[in-house]
């Protein structure tokens, strides 16, 4: 496990602290783990990669790091070793007394020091670690003693929650908690006086369908030719989806605004009439947990017109705070979205029943409250010695 990211962490000590383990620094867009780290009850130390590092150093000192290294040559074990030593230093030097695993496979990595130290370990999962059958095929013989060994297993939508189960977690360790906005940082949408502009945010990738809002969008442009699409986000798709615009004759009516800061984006969404996001089930089986952009969205008051995928329905009250449609249907999302473009009184009404549905129910002070009463009973658990 290693880490290259600069985090705040607790001096060693009395403090007693969380050890929150993520794949790789939290990127920009990852605010629920940035949210964890920062906003949860204990002091919080983050470790991140394969190979345990805190900041740009990692954990090893070098003489064990060779040691190690010799190991693996000679008993050609597969580094767990390494990595246990690894987790096991942090948790002694930091009074770690529950570990919190952003993503499945930083469970697995994390999961045999949990067991040598009697740490409490908590799972989330956020989407593709339960979906991508590449990651599902590099963790099949391991899932099973991390689902074992987890004091609970979080999982961001109802889709998710029924998936782990035919992963072989146990039902009754799986806690459906989705992650939450700030609802006080989103706000002051006016869709019925806004002009026909669609806002979408999110990277440009298969599970995304960008292609697929361009082309919805497009049959939305030729009977309203007033409506205006405006994309934030890039990745592998962008350049297929700039050639689909202009083949499409959309180009002057789609602007695309490659990476936004927050500021940006919360403003973006202020101005527009409606947010839309069309994910899809990947080739790989990628699918989205809970995408947090359409929980933005709604924060903001803005309707949605998005996909019956993933935690998307658990989000979008059909009707009454946007419009789903099944995946890959074009038609049905042009026809939603034409009808807020040409309507809209209905925009800001569902636009206002969204802002209140998102504010009751995925704010991020409930999700992290909810959080942190997993990771609390887990810790008081495993003192009383329940298991």
């Amino acid at each position: 496990m290693m880490t290259n990211q600069r985090v705040d962490t607790p001096a060693a000590g009395n403090a007693k602290s969380l050890c929150i383990v993520t794949p790789y620094p939290p990127s920009p867009t990852e605010t629920f783990i940035r949210a964890h780290a920062q906003r949860l009850p204990l002091k919080t130390v983050i470790v991140h990669s394969w190979r345990p590092s805190i900041g740009d150093h990692t954990v090893l000192s070098y003489p064990r790091l060779v040691y190690h290294k010799l190991k693996r040559t000679l008993l050609r074990n597969d580094h767990e070793r390494e990595k246990t030593a690894a987790y096991l230093k942090v948790f002694r030097k930091y009074d770690v007394v529950a570990v919190l695993a952003e993503y499945g496979g930083c469970g697995v990595w994390c999961a045999e020091a949990c067991r040598q130290a009697d740490v409490p370990l908590i799972v989330h999962f956020h989407g593709h670690d339960a979906s991508d059958r590449e990651i599902l095929k590099m963790f099949e013989d391991t899932y099973a003693g991390m689902f074992e060994q987890a004091a609970a297993i979080i999982a961001v939508s109802h889709a998710m929650r029924e998936k782990l189960v035919t992963l072989g977690a146990p039902r009754e360790k799986i806690h459906y908690n989705p992650c939450g906005v700030d609802c006080e940082k989103f706000g002051g949408a006016d869709p019925d006086n806004a002009p026909p502009v669609f806002i979408a945010v999110g990277s440009f990738r298969e599970k995304k369908a960008p292609h697929l809002t361009i082309t919805a969008f497009s049959q939305v442009h030729r009977a309203y030719p007033s409506a205006r699409l405006r994309m934030i986000g890039e990745g592998a798709l962008l350049s297929e989806c700039r050639k689909l615009a202009s083949d499409l004759g959309v180009s002057d009516a789609i602007t695309f605004l490659g990476v936004q800061n927050h500021l940006v984006v919360e403003e973006e969404m202020r101005k527009a009439r409606c947010f839309v996001q069309h994910s899809v089930v990947a080739a790989s089986g990628d699918s989205e947990g809970t995408p947090v952009a359409v929980l933005e969205a709604g924060a903001t008051g803005l309707p949605v017109v998005s996909t019956k995928h993933g935690g998307i329905p658990d989000v979008v009250i059909e009707g009454q705070t946007g419009f789903l449609v099944d995946e890959c249907d074009v038609e049905g999302m042009a026809e939603r979205m034409l009808r807020l473009a040409r309507d809209p009184a209905l925009a800001g009404t569902m636009g206002r029943n969204a802002r209140t549905h998102i504010a009751t129910n995925f704010s991020m002070d409930l999700s992290l409250g909810r959080l942190w009463s997993i990771i609390d009973s887990a810790i008081k658990s495993r003192r009383n010695g329940v298991e």
